[in-house]
Order: structure tokens, then sequence, then C-alpha cells
């Protein structure tokens, strides 16, 4: 029996597993922006160009879709006193949480830390521990609102994927390059990593082609790295972050649908997004509404989109749901030929890797 005719195929944590050199995870962004490869894979064909020809990809009426959101920086190094001793312990901030001042976080090590303790950071940032559920912590900050913002400017630390992270320390350079040049709603713990590759003059250039373009904001959580842990996909329980397509956004989605011109997200955050919104029942014709809230949508082969006409996206990692999503729009055949030639081609992997625009038939 062929791989086409399996009925278990795609539904097989294997089904989405690949080999990936070492050397093609990327630790350092292009520079500029704009300058990064793209891989176009259109139907069965794969071309290979860079980020700057994506204008030429794009026809006059489409319209991308782009993610917010703002990236903070969630990482910080905290002590713990207790008497004379102290503790080192490292904190991620993962969301906020009811109260004002409160967040749900990741603590090292956790079990050091007893229910009511503070740990003290820098620039007079201190937190209490209240709680905690599920390996998760929740804390309580001495400020909040603008207060806490810019403390935790001064005392944090971009949280790069832990594949980064596992090469190499955050650092200043990754306050800007680990956020996109369109960032406005705070929020994430994790970037959008598709849009790193836009820069002014690319955001002209597709703007003169007459590409529009529409923000939308979805703050994307830590548990976009959470691997998948089931080998029968369809049990694995995705995780929820929370998101917002205004009213104008959804008309001017609906308007471009409408006009026959191609709505395409940048990045999988966008396209989850949008999905969301597709009112329950919605066709593939393009119908979206004003939508907030949580979304733990799970796209993976045999979903039909409803709104995305096609995906501007990195690489992702081996058996992860992001690879089932792209795997969802293009096919599994297609995007393991896809993988395959740009492993082949040494294109750069991840979050600060290279791109691709990926167009169904």
């Amino acid at each position: 029996m062929s791989d086409s005719d399996d009925p278990g195929r795609g539904t097989r944590l294997s089904d989405y597993d690949f080999d990936l050199p070492e050397d093609l995870i990327a630790t350092r962004p292009a520079k500029p922006r704009s300058s990064a490869r793209l891989l176009v894979a259109q139907g069965d064909a794969i071309h290979d160009q860079g980020v700057t020809d994506l204008v030429s990809w794009l026809a006059p009426g489409d319209r991308l879709i782009l993610n917010d959101t703002k990236v903070i920086p969630a990482r910080l190094e905290g002590m713990r006193r207790r008497g004379t001793a102290e503790a080192r312990v490292d904190v991620t901030l993962l969301s906020p949480a009811a109260e004002p001042g409160q967040w749900n976080a990741l603590l090292k090590p956790l079990r050091k830390v007893h229910d009511g303790e503070e740990i003290a950071f820098s620039g007079g940032l201190v937190a209490r521990l209240e709680g905690r559920d599920d390996g998760q912590a929740r804390l309580g900050f001495n400020l909040s609102g603008a207060a806490f913002d810019a403390a935790l400017l001064d005392a944090g630390r971009m949280p790069l994927p832990p594949y980064i992270e596992a090469k190499r320390r955050a650092d200043d350079q990754d306050r800007e390059d680990y956020q996109t040049v369109w960032a406005r709603e705070t929020g994430a713990v994790a970037a959008p990593t598709a849009s790193l590759h836009f820069d002014d003059a690319l955001l002209a250039a597709l703007a003169a082609r007459g590409v529009a373009t529409t923000h939308v904001t979805l703050h994307v959580g830590a548990g976009t790295f959470l691997p998948v842990k089931v080998d029968d996909i369809r049990t694995h329980k995705m995780h929820a972050e929370w998101g917002r397509v205004s009213e104008d956004a959804a008309a001017e989605i609906a308007a471009t649908k409408a006009a026959g011109g191609r709505v395409i997200p940048v990045g999988t955050t966008a396209l989850r997004l949008i999905e969301s919104a597709a009112p329950d029942g919605a066709s593939d014709g393009g119908q979206i509404a004003a939508w907030q809230g949580a979304t733990d949508i799970f796209i993976r082969p045999g979903y039909r989109f409803r709104v995305a006409d096609g995906l501007m996206t990195n690489f992702h990692l081996p058996k992860s749901t992001l690879m089932m999503l792209v795997s969802a729009m293009m096919g599994i055949d297609r995007m393991r030929a896809v993988y395959a030639h740009a492993i082949a081609e040494k294109y750069r992997f991840f979050s600060y890797g290279d791109a691709s625009l990926l167009l169904p038939d």
C-alpha cells in the first residue's frame, strides 16, 4: 500500500519528522532583514528567491495579514533570599494573570521556592510566589502598568527560542532583531518570526505594487515551542493564545476576498487567528468577522482553510504543530519535498532563519 493510500497518513507524529543538520539552525538573522532567502512553493514547483522578490510574487489587490504583537523581555534572573542564604532563580513570564501585577511564569527551580517567598530582580523589581499549578507559578509583582513595563525593560532579556538559547545567550542586539518593525501591542513572549524579514523598504515596495496590509494581534505564547508528545496527533491538545481581529481588519479582509484578491498571512500566528475568526460553518469564501478571545485552533491535514489563500512562514521544527499546519496547506508529500530542497540548498532554519512562501494550487 502506498503512502497516499494509507488511511492513517497524516495522523502519526512520525509523518512530520525529518533530519536537520545542526549547522542550518540560524542563531542570528540576515542583515538587512529583507536580504534573507525566500523559497517559493507554488503548487508542485519550487523556486529559489530572496525576500525582496516577494513583491513580484504578489499581485495588486492581494493583502498581507501582519501580526502586530510586541515581544516583552520576558526572561529574568533573580535571587531568592532565605535568611543569609541566597539562591538564583530563573523566571520566564508567560502571560498576565487575573489580577493587575500578576503573571503566570516558569520558575527554575520552582521546587526550591516556597509560596509567599520573594524573588528580587535588578532595577527594584520584586515578585512574590503566590501560587503554582501544573508546573507553572503565579507571581505577584511590586509594580504594575507603565512602572512594571519600564522595570522589565531594564531587568529582562528577550525570550529567544530554546534552540537558540542552547547555543548563545540573548543580548542587546536581540531587542531589535527579535521584534517586528510594526510591533505595537505588548504581550508576546515569542516573536511572529516570519514578520522579522520585513523592513521599511520592503513595505514601501509592496505598497507601490498595490499590495495591501492589515494588522491583527495574536500574543504568541511559550506554548508555541512545546513538543508534541503523542503518536496519534489527533489526541494532541493545543496551547491557547489570546488574539483580536478588529472590525476594520475583518472588513478589509472580506473586501479583498470579495474583489478576488488573495489573503496571505505572514506567519502561522496570523493564519491561525484569521481562521479562528471565520464564523462556524463558514465556507472557504472568505467569511470573517471581528473576533477577540483565546484560540487553541489546531490546523493539520484535513483542515479546510476558510480565509487564507497562502502563507509566508519560516522553516519549522520536525514533529511540530507548525509542520502539521504547513502540511495542511500544501500536503504532506509536497512539504517533505520543500523541506528536502531547503536542506539540500542550505536554507537557514527556525526563528532567525530564511522564509518560504507557500501558494497551494
